[in-house]
């Protein structure tokens, strides 16, 4: 398959091999695995800000996007020692030691065996039950568009903005969008989630009929659903920088608020973003200087519930039953049963 024979790479102080540099793992475009982990190099600036210390999922395509692929959520045994891990425990009560990137080495590394996407936890090492990100998941249904999610996330803004939050957007390397809200690590994820529910529920109201927070897919209709449940324990978001796993090697782009309108983000990929990031740097580097409080958001839950017996919503079907919960079931299928 012209593979190659291996080489090496210098990432800061690492060196770090890579078998087969000239394995091609998007046939579209021609890119191999070495152009995969160059790129990781040009934006390691980038890319290491927003894994960095966190408990990483990998996703992975050994042989390419078209080949089959998995999540690793367990770090690799052969791992090198200057990689450290965390602990992290999963709704079902199991645990798993997941890498916590500290360097860009550790990217590259993954580079090798064919990691495309990384999805990190909200959370750091030092504290593996409070997250210090709010992260908002603005997700077009079918009908809708790129430009819908941007129409929604201008209203996120100054909803966020009333709240005296500050949010940081980007592409998810689709058609949605994501916004992050950096917190004091003081909440933990259930009160996270609930914060996220009730950004829903405000850009609801704000929005009628074009944004939703209902689980159900048949009740969702053409509208930008929020997934609040992206921020559940165990849930996490393409980070920063990640290649998606699409032909033609999107990657998700950090933005100003002022690009929003006119970005395009098919534009943004693994041969484009060095030569963005060359000129722009990483626009989220300033996000770890922030820690907001989320009281306000709480006091609003709060009184969604009091007022208008707004609770909770729904979980993903492999969680447990959760304190509180509704009912878990589909609509029309409670209504066939009923």
């Amino acid at each position: 398959m012209g593979a190659g024979a291996a080489i090496e790479l210098t990432a800061g102080e690492r060196t770090v091999r890579l078998s087969s540099p000239d394995r091609v793992l998007f046939p579209e475009r021609g890119f191999t695995k070495r152009d995969l982990a160059e790129y990781f190099l040009a934006v390691g600036d980038g890319i290491l800000r927003a894994l960095r210390d966190r408990p990483t999922t990998l996703e992975r395509y050994p042989e390419g996007v078209t080949g089959e692929h998995f999540f690793q959520k367990r770090a690799p045994k052969n791992r090198p020692d200057w990689i450290p891990t965390a602990t992290i425990a999963f709704p079902s009560g199991r645990t798993a030691d997941e890498m916590c990137p500290t360097e860009v080495g550790a990217v590259v590394w993954a580079a090798q065996y064919g990691t495309l996407t990384f999805h990190p936890w909200p959370v750091r090492r030092g504290d593996l039950d409070h997250p210090d990100e709010l992260r908002l998941d603005l997700d077009p249904q079918p009908g809708t568009d790129y430009a819908d999610a941007v129409r929604a996330a201008h209203e996120l803004r100054a909803l966020l903005d009333e709240f005296g939050l500050r949010g940081w957007p980007k592409t998810s390397g689709g058609r949605g969008l994501h916004v992050f809200v950096p917190i004091a690590p003081r909440w933990t994820f259930t009160e996270v989630r609930r914060a996220a529910i009730t950004c829903g529920r405000e850009l609801e109201r704000r929005m009628p009929g074009k944004v939703t927070t209902a689980w159900w897919k048949e009740e969702r209709g053409e509208r930008i659903f929020v997934d609040y449940n992206q921020t559940a324990r165990d849930r996490t978001i393409a980070s920063a920088y990640s290649v998606r796993a699409r032909p033609h090697a999107p990657v998700s782009a950090p933005l100003r608020w002022d690009e929003l309108d006119d970005a395009v983000p098919r534009d943004f990929d693994l041969g484009t973003m060095p030569a963005r990031f060359a000129e722009l740097g990483d626009l989220h580097r300033d996000m770890d200087e922030h820690a907001y409080s989320l009281e306000k958001l709480l006091e609003r839950a709060d009184r969604d519930e009091h007022d208008h017996g707004l609770g909770d919503l729904p979980y993903p079907p492999e969680y447990p039953k959760m304190p509180g919960e509704p009912k878990r079931v589909q609509p029309s299928r409670a209504r066939h049963d009923g």
